[in-house]
């Protein structure tokens, strides 16, 4: 045994061994990825090119080339409709998400009596929206709040609102500006529920900053304000874009789009409908995140 390994192993350069030990330590992980993913991957384009029938035998597929495709696009009426909807509020929620979970994320990092109970609180969020409670979020007991929030409830929020609105509009603030501004104070308890993951990237970015970078900017007369967009900006700007890409993942992930595909598949019984919506689906995802991630790269700074 010992001469296999000395054969096996100490023959081998140190670089070799870690790329061995590295191939063992991702080879789980590397055939869950083929099994689970890729082979369901491939089936479900197969099945966006094929008319999926059942019969007493199991199920027949019988190849239509894009028919699927040409009818999501042209001939569904809630697909083009419900894909728009959710790229819009994707484009509106993500730049919000990351921002508050920044400017949260500094605040968390100070230094005050019950931060930890504070840092708690912003992360319950995504406890709270995941397994059986996120099921219950649709529940009859939840939807009887939302009825009464639109009663006088929603009167005072539209009324704070308009209010807001007015404001900035008096004090010069351009209209497209103020309507986003308004949309985000309606959006806040999607952006709060949504923000966990991020405020705790960007809170572990910001410990690692050496304190000794404040310190000099302190003693050469800089101001919190300043040395946020000197120091800490820059520091934490690659998280920027990491929080990015998995924002729009994340809000793909939990829309109307995949309850329609779903619905499509599932209750409609037409998978190749569902399958080329689903890549359809996924297509719209990966040149959303191909375009923000060239953009955002540009600007990141990274530490050499």
């Amino acid at each position: 045994m010992k001469r296999i390994v000395k054969l096996g192993i100490k023959h081998r350069t140190y670089a070799e061994q870690k790329a061995l030990l590295g191939f063992l330590f991702v080879l789980p992980w590397l055939l869950g990825f083929i099994l689970f993913f890729i082979i369901p991957l491939v089936n479900s384009f197969r099945y966006s090119l094929s008319k999926i029938e059942a019969n007493s035998s199991g199920i027949k597929i019988s190849y239509i080339g894009f028919e699927n495709y040409i009818n999501a696009l042209t001939v569904n009426t809630s697909f083009n409709r419900t894909l728009t909807e959710a790229i819009l509020n994707m484009v509106v929620n993500v730049p919000l998400i990351v921002i508050f979970s920044l400017f949260l994320a500094v605040l968390l990092n100070q230094k005050f009596i019950g931060r930890s109970i504070a840092r708690s609180i912003f992360f319950l969020p995504v406890i709270l929206a995941s397994g059986v409670i996120m099921t219950l979020e649709t529940s009859s007991l939840v939807q009887a709040v939302n009825d009464q929030n639109q009663g006088s409830g929603g009167a005072i929020h539209a009324l704070g609102a308009y209010e807001l609105a007015g404001l900035m509009m008096d004090a010069g603030v351009s209209e497209s500006v103020v309507d986003y501004l308004t949309g985000a104070v309606e959006r806040i308890y999607q952006i709060v529920s949504q923000s966990g993951v991020q405020i705790l990237i960007f809170l572990a970015g910001i410990q690692t900053i050496s304190p000794q970078l404040y310190e000099a900017s302190k003693m050469e007369g800089a101001t919190g304000y300043e040395a946020f967009w000197k120091i800490t900006f820059p520091m934490v700007s690659p998280l920027i874009l990491v929080n990015m890409i998995y924002t729009i993942i994340d809000s793909f992930s939990r829309n109307g789009m995949t309850d329609l595909i779903k619905e499509t598949g599932f209750t409609n019984f037409d998978f190749g409908l569902s399958s080329a919506m689903a890549w359809l689906y996924f297509a719209s995802i990966m040149l959303i995140l191909l375009v923000s991630s060239y953009i955002v790269s540009k600007k990141v700074f990274y530490q050499e």
